[in-house]
């Protein structure tokens, strides 16, 4: 699996990964390994008067063990790599698939102004002062404790863009 590239300068942004997604993954990797050794117990294990209940069955323990694979693999991915970055250029939203591909890098001369409401899950990136274009962004990939982190972010570079807005001399 490909890491993550090291960072020229990391002072200058600040990553969120989809953590509690991958937390999910792990979860249900941990619970298809435990099906999966219950399988080969039971088409290996019997007593001296019974055979094993799934004897000949042995077969049937690769299918959760590949399912656990997939999943496990996904889960580090979903840790270990960035959802949203904030970045002196702009903002960075990351998918879960292909991301090379598809990400997309919103400018802060494209963004008006932003909104995080932690309570519905979701970050709303306004491209016009009507608030009729932009991108809405679930939160729900993101741990309780890191969308706090996100809402005070976006409030802090909401008011440093009001007040360098209002620093500008106007024509």
């Amino acid at each position: 699996m490909a890491s993550p590239k090291t960072l020229a300068s990391p002072e200058k942004e600040v990553r969120f990964t989809r953590s509690a997604q991958g937390r999910l993954f792990l979860v249900l990797t941990a619970g298809l390994l435990a099906l999966s050794l219950g399988l080969v117990a039971l088409a290996t294990q019997g007593t001296e008067f019974e055979a094993p209940r799934l004897e000949g069955y042995l077969w049937t323990a690769l299918l959760p063990l590949i399912a656990a694979w997939f999943l496990a693999r996904l889960g580090i991915r979903c840790i270990r790599h960035a959802y949203i970055i904030f970045t002196p250029l702009g903002v960075e939203i990351f998918p879960l698939f292909r991301p090379e591909a598809t990400m997309q890098l919103l400018l802060w001369s494209t963004i008006d102004s932003l909104e995080c409401d932690v309570t519905s899950q979701r970050m709303i990136i306004h491209f016009t002062a009507e608030k009729t274009a932009g991108v809405i962004v679930s939160l729900a990939p993101i741990l309780p404790a890191q969308r706090e982190l996100l809402q005070r972010l976006v409030v802090s570079v909401s008011q440093q863009r009001a007040a360098s807005s209002n620093s500008s001399p106007t024509l």
